[in-house]
């Protein structure tokens, strides 16, 4: 069986800290979202990458 588990909330309340110790206790797999997206931002703002609005 898979699970996914999502909390939110506002920034500073603990959310991954939760997350982690809910991960931890069930066995899963804890993945941090919020990591991913600010490790993707510095990618982008390193490289001095500009927002682009796509269409379709």
């Amino acid at each position: 069986m898979n699970y996914i588990i999502a909390i939110d909330g506002p920034s500073g309340s603990g959310k991954s800290t939760i997350a982690e110790r809910i991960s931890d206790r069930l066995g899963i797999e804890y993945l941090n979202t919020g990591s991913m997206y600010r490790a993707v931002t510095k990618y982008f703002l390193d490289r001095n990458i500009k927002e682009k609005i796509l269409t379709l």
